[in-house]
């Protein structure tokens, strides 16, 4: 006897296909240089791997942050995908709490529902924190 599983209650991944090229990207950009380099050869390889995948991308644009819908400051994320998702990269032997914590904050104060902070400086793997923040906004 089967069981049909019931997926009406199961979230569906935002910018799913998007999230997964991205994924691929950060991994294949770890295989290819490892663990030793600077942020910004991470930054140029993943902006040249976005390219060779056809990805829309912005680097390092200037985008607003509102409080009680003011204008209280800038802040630059190191890449904007599709004008969908935010990425933030670091190359640091392991990300630390208050890097989560200053992210969160990024995408909280930002219009932007997904958000990657991506590290290549971990000696074991990439290290991959992917938030969404979106049902959060509409309360």
């Amino acid at each position: 006897m089967s069981q049909k599983k019931d997926n009406a209650n199961t979230p569906s991944i935002i910018y799913k296909k998007l999230s997964y090229q991205l994924q691929g990207a950060f991994f294949q950009i770890y295989k290819t240089l490892g663990n030793y380099f600077k942020e910004s050869v991470y930054h140029k390889a993943l902006l040249e791997e976005l390219s060779v995948l056809g990805i829309n991308f912005k680097s390092e644009e200037r985008i607003n942050i509102y409080y009680r819908n003011k204008k209280v400051g800038v802040y630059v994320p190191d890449i904007i995908i599709a004008d969908l998702i935010l990425v933030e990269i670091k190359s640091k032997p392991c990300i630390i709490q208050t890097d989560i914590k200053q992210f969160w904050q990024y995408l909280q104060g930002s219009s932007y529902k997904v958000g990657y902070l991506v590290n290549f400086g971990s000696i074991r793997r990439v290290e991959l924190i992917r938030r969404v923040y979106d049902t959060a906004r509409q309360k």
